[in-house]
């Protein structure tokens, strides 16, 4: 077991991706700390991961992108006395629109959950990594905040931010024997892709290297990597999970 009596914290947990890696890092024997605005299902998925994998798994109804929802969750946690070891940003929305089209609201929200949430959970679980003399942190960035795509610039303008954020984070925090790493997904069969249309999806999949979508399951095993020791000399790069999309 890759992950035998961690303690990871993953926002989005409940479904697609973030879904994904809470079920693989508990297989590993990770034990699990779930952000997600959907009470019910985070307490569907506590049941489930703690019944099949024997793992402790703790759930917080928490908006990312409310920085007081986010410092009162980790109020909770600094009083139980749970010190992280892996944290993921995996919180995270898609509103598209071309420039014209693009409403102030749009890019606010496509900003303030993928950016501004990545920026709030970090700042206040890296005072436990630090207690703690180390540990990984994971960012859900995207293909497109690495090579953009027409329509989706307020999309792309908020994953760039995130490899960017990475990226420093990565140079400030090493001394300190915390890694900071991304992935950058491309095609992946997710409720967020569900409603392109058929044509869209067909060029999409032609332009892929290995001519299929990827699954959350393909993301969840690189999450898995850079959360173990076996990236322990690994931080501060954007991996690819694209099926050679971008070659």
């Amino acid at each position: 077991m890759l992950l035998k009596d961690k303690l990871a914290l993953i926002t989005g947990s409940t479904q697609g991706i973030g879904y994904a890696i809470a079920k693989l890092f508990a297989s590993n024997g990770s034990h699990l700390i779930l952000l997600a605005r959907n009470l019910e299902k985070l307490q569907q998925q506590k049941a489930l991961l703690e019944q099949q994998f024997n793992v402790r798994v703790h759930v917080f109804q928490t908006d990312v992108s409310n920085p007081d929802e986010v410092k009162k969750t980790f109020d909770i946690i600094t009083q139980n006395k749970l010190l992280l070891d892996v944290v993921v940003n995996n919180a995270g929305i898609m509103v598209d629109a071309p420039l014209l089209m693009l409403k102030p609201e749009m890019l606010h929200n496509n900003i303030n959950v993928n950016l501004y949430g990545s920026f709030y959970v970090t700042q206040a679980a890296v005072k436990s990594l630090i207690r703690n003399k180390g540990g990984s942190i994971i960012n859900l960035t995207s293909i497109i905040g690495k090579n953009g795509s027409a329509g989706q610039s307020a999309y792309a303008a908020s994953k760039s931010g995130v490899i960017g954020f990475t990226t420093s984070l990565s140079k400030e925090l090493a001394p300190l024997n915390i890694r900071v790493n991304a992935i950058a997904p491309g095609f992946i069969e997710t409720q967020m892709v569900a409603s392109i249309n058929e044509k869209a999806r067909e060029k999409t999949l032609a332009n892929i290297g290995m001519k299929r979508a990827g699954t959350p399951e393909d993301v969840a095993k690189v999450a898995l990597f850079l959360a173990s020791d076996l990236s322990a000399y690994v931080t501060g790069q954007v991996i690819g999970v694209d099926g050679g999309m971008i070659i």
